[in-house]
């Protein structure tokens, strides 16, 4: 076994099935285990929502949903795609590639250094840092159909 890791072909085919199985025991352990996080709690309607003489007719509504949807799967696979991309562009040194150039240029984008807050709180004696819970995710699904009552069909048959 220990030169089927160490050959550097087989090796990679091997540590790759160790990880599959690794990652298919975890998931078996995470799907049996207690679900002890909680559920994200549904966040109330923001204020400008519609009134009542406002609302779009069903159709729009549907219509944006449906659009929506497409939208936000067409994003997710552009983002996996992207990541697969970067995995390769992320280990090449700067250069020119063929048509493409590849460089690193620093970002003009800060964010708050929350370990040196959390420092500065604490030797401050000023308790935990205050944080703000995020903006609201706007989540669109499809609804399940109605079942079929004995009144419906009735309905449908005269």
């Amino acid at each position: 076994m220990l030169n089927l890791l160490m050959a550097p072909g087989k090796g990679r085919i091997v540590r790759g099935l160790i990880g599959a199985l690794v990652e298919t025991a975890a998931d078996a352990i995470r799907s049996i285990a207690p679900a002890d996080q909680p559920q994200p709690e549904i966040a109330p309607d923001p204020a400008d929502t519609y009134g009542a003489d406002e609302m779009p007719e069903t159709d729009v509504v549907e219509a944006a949903a449906r659009e929506y949807e497409r939208a936000a799967d067409a994003a997710r696979r552009a983002d996996r795609g992207k990541r697969a991309a970067k995995k390769v562009l992320d280990r090449l040194p700067a250069g020119q590639y063929g048509a493409w150039i590849v460089e690193r240029l620093t970002s003009t984008r800060q964010t708050a250094d929350l370990d040196a807050i959390r420092a500065t709180y604490k030797c401050l004696g000023l308790g935990p840092v205050p944080m703000k819970t995020n903006a609201p995710s706007l989540k669109v699904r499809r609804a399940e159909p109605a079942p079929a009552t004995n009144e419906t069909l009735a309905g449908v048959a005269a």
